[in-house]
């Protein structure tokens, strides 16, 4: 029975681990893609000794591009970075945003992009590709389906190749292909020792990419409410005692410098300018708070309100904490620190970021594109040996191999089965797309069984 499942959810699941294998395989170099294609962008052209104060940079973001307001500020986060100040500007679509790159050293605008949760639009399109093929919502039911059956696909592979192996005295029969077997055996054999080298990383893949996934992930997210379990989020509400006065960060216009001077024309709006103003102490309160490494800045989001700012490293050890602070009196109201993360919240951060090959930096990469290529390989090998049980005699030729006996359910003890029956339904409510997708392929087995009913004796076993 387990061969049986393992055969039909390897050559219907397949197309779609195909696709996610190649779009995921193409999303690992976006760091690399990145550099080449936003080089101007992302890097300055000399790497100096001194920044300009981030009041001054955001002025002269604001001087080339005036539209919208400005959002939060990201300090360059290396020596050869750019600055990026994030601006909202209506119209540009669901959660994007401008961003704009300034060199630090010079204040000089190296450019724009229409950013979408900080991500270049090639990233952004690759990102789209791998999730949903930009289909939209219709096109997420295709990595669910992929991530739901992935595990399902490796599990039951691990315990098959065992089992076939577990006469062998050797783990090298296990973990190493037979190179002198031949046909389909040697196929077999590379099919199953590379899938057993695969299968921790793909089981990870799938568990990560199931908690961000349409249905399955809004079970997950409910599960995390039940056990209090999400990350703490930062309260930016200022005391009622003394808030000071906070302008409205929703006028457009330009900053000043910190001495006060205008940064800008005869346009800018004192508004917006007050409040940017505010930058370099508010990033001295969160440094000397402990906030160390790359940051990102938020501005009010509202009057009365505080700033916000947040640590972005995630790569090994990672660091995201965040403080809020007065703008008043450069005082931290609050903070949310990365020690305080509940143990699922820290493990749902840290195997999101290393799904999406940021953790460990170019070692997750290279980690993650060996998984997607030996994935490939693993399918490739799988439908060959498919067709290398074709039956080859005149009266019985058929392009590929027929599928495993049916019917061998009935030869389970029937506690197995009841027990085998609640867990299949309590796995298929907490991942739908799965349970779905198992049913479907439960009624095209009837039929094919319905079908070689009716056929006469001798005639071609169906697939």
């Amino acid at each position: 029975m387990l061969v049986r499942l393992h055969f039909y959810a390897g050559v219907l699941v397949a197309p779609f681990l195909v696709v996610a294998a190649l779009t995921g395989l193409a999303y690992t170099l976006t760091p690399q893609l990145d550099g080449l294609v936003y080089a101007d962008e992302l890097h300055v052209e000399r790497v100096g000794t001194n920044p300009r104060p981030l009041a001054e940079q955001v002025a002269a973001a604001r001087a080339v591009h005036p539209e919208g307001s400005v959002a939060a500020v990201l300090p360059a986060d290396a020596a050869d970075r750019t600055t990026r100040v994030v601006l909202d500007v209506p119209g540009l679509g669901e959660d994007k945003q401008r961003t704009v790159y300034v060199d630090p050293y010079t204040g000089q605008v190296r450019g724009a992009l229409s950013t979408w949760w900080g991500s270049t639009p090639l990233t952004t399109w690759l990102d789209d590709l791998h999730r949903n093929l930009h289909l939209g919502t219709l096109g997420r039911n295709y990595s669910e389906v992929a991530a739901s059956w992935l595990w399902v696909v490796v599990g039951g592979g691990v315990v098959l190749w065992v089992l076939r192996r577990r006469s062998a005295r050797r783990l090298r029969r296990v973990l190493l292909p037979d190179l002198a077997a031949r046909g389909r055996r040697r196929t077999m054999a590379w099919h199953g020792s590379v899938g057993i080298w695969l299968a921790l990383g793909l089981l990870f893949l799938s568990a990560t990419g199931l908690t961000w996934s349409r249905y399955a992930g809004e079970h997950f997210s409910s599960a995390l409410d039940a056990l209090h379990a999400h990350a703490p989020e930062l309260d930016t509400t200022l005391p009622v005692s003394g808030p000071g006065p906070v302008p409205d960060p929703q006028h457009a216009g330009h900053v000043m410098t910190d001495g006060g001077t205008a940064a800008a024309d005869s346009t800018t709006d004192h508004g917006e300018a007050s409040v940017t103003g505010q930058l370099d102490r508010v990033l001295a309160t969160a440094r000397a708070g402990g906030l160390d490494g790359p940051v990102e800045i938020d501005l009010p989001a509202e009057p009365g309100a505080a700033w916000s700012v947040a640590q972005t490293d995630k790569l090994w050890p990672v660091r995201l904490s965040q403080v809020a602070i007065d703008p008043a009196d450069s005082r931290i109201v609050s903070r949310a620190d990365w020690a305080d993360y509940p143990l699922l919240a820290k493990l749902t951060k840290l195997g999101i970021a290393a799904h999406m090959g940021l953790l460990f930096g170019l070692a997750n990469q290279v980690l993650l594109a060996s998984l997607m290529v030996g994935l490939l390989c693993v399918i490739i090998w799988g439908y060959r040996m498919w067709w290398q049980r074709r039956p080859l005699r005149d009266d019985r030729r058929a392009p590929v191999g027929p599928a495993p006996a049916r019917g061998t359910w009935r030869g389970l003890p029937r506690p197995v089965l009841v027990v085998g029956l609640v867990l299949t339904a309590a796995v298929g409510w907490a991942l739908p797309v799965l349970g779905v997708t198992l049913l479907a392929f439960l009624m095209f087995d009837v039929a094919v069984g319905a079908v070689r009913r009716t056929r006469p004796r001798g005639g071609a076993t169906p697939a």
